[in-house]
């Protein structure tokens, strides 16, 4: 197991390199940032040559990628070109955006897997008719018109909820924003977790436990779900990172300054320094939850073994 988790960190590196690079070359390539710090206003030419030297814009691309990437790894993601560091952009939005995607994550496995494995032990009658129905639903119906429906209904019209989220972002007052971004999520792996429910309740090793006089309680959560779940945990590792990249639309419903509200405020403004920042973060976030899939696959199945 530990030569499989070295051999995985030394994949990564490329993958990181790769990655970041392609990211870079897009944003700093794409537009003149240092213009798009004036608006429609041109910049003296002196102080825009100042600025370009300053960010390292009058370099080659590569050489600016190369210098980047060297003052990450001592722990500078530069500034933005308001002069305030990154990384105090970053201490700010991800505390937010982590609790918001744990709350997403929390809801799609108890609520979704607990449907999942509801509707798969009861395939083809009415409950799992309805929930599959329900999913379909929820998947086609776009975020932006749930959050802005139960933040109206909730927050505006029954006054249940605040309709905006505090600057401080307690976790009481992101309940619904992490269920309305879970909601989609949730929706697969309900969908996930059903189907192979199904499949494996068919399977020899369910009906010999059966035979030999164990519950249905126990077969069901020792083994038919813990066969099942591998699909799920696959979907789930991806989720991670796409639930704290795309919680664009739902941060900035709920009015919730995370991770999502600073890489839109960086693409409008065109702050390169804080859209790759905060995006090479997320790309890590990716490849650990894709190596902690893979490590929860051996917990889940005992016949996978890594060398």
């Amino acid at each position: 197991m530990g030569r499989y988790v070295v051999r995985r960190l030394l994949q990564m590196i490329p993958v990181f390199i790769g990655t970041t690079f392609l990211i870079f070359v897009m944003v700093y390539a794409v537009g003149d940032p240092v213009n798009a710090m004036f608006g429609e206003r041109a910049p003296d030419p002196a102080t825009a040559e100042q600025l370009r030297e300053e960010f390292n814009l009058d370099k080659p691309i590569w050489q600016q990628y190369v210098l980047y990437m060297g003052n990450i790894f001592t722990g500078d993601f530069g500034n933005a070109f308001n002069g305030q560091p990154v990384t105090e952009l970053m201490a700010t939005a991800f505390p937010i955006t982590i609790r918001l995607a744990a709350l997403a994550i929390v809801f799609e496995i108890l609520v979704g897997i607990t449907l999942g494995v509801l509707t798969g032990l009861r395939r083809g009658r009415p409950i799992d008719s309805g929930v599959l129905m329900l999913t379909l639903v929820v998947i086609s119906v776009p975020t932006f018109v749930t959050g802005s429906l139960a933040q109206y209904l909730l927050g505006v019209k029954w006054g249940w909820i605040s309709p905006a989220v505090s600057p401080a972002a307690p976790l009481r007052e992101l309940l619904l924003p992490g269920l309305v971004l879970a909601l989609v999520s949730l929706a697969y792996v309900t969908r996930l977790t059903r189907t192979s429910i199904a499949e494996n309740a068919r399977a020899d090793y369910v009906r010999t436990a059966v035979a030999k006089g164990l519950s249905r309680r126990r077969v069901t959560v020792r083994h038919l779900l813990r066969n099942s779940l591998i699909p799920v945990v696959t979907f789930l590792g991806t989720d991670v990172g796409n639930l704290m990249a795309g919680a664009l639309v739902t941060e900035r419903i709920f009015n919730i300054h995370g991770v999502g509200f600073q890489l839109w405020q960086g693409i409008v403004r065109q702050n390169s320094p804080t859209v790759v920042g905060f995006v090479t973060v997320l790309v890590i976030v990716f490849l650990l939850a894709n190596l902690l899939v893979d490590l929860l696959y051996a917990v889940l199945d005992p016949r996978i073994r890594y060398a």
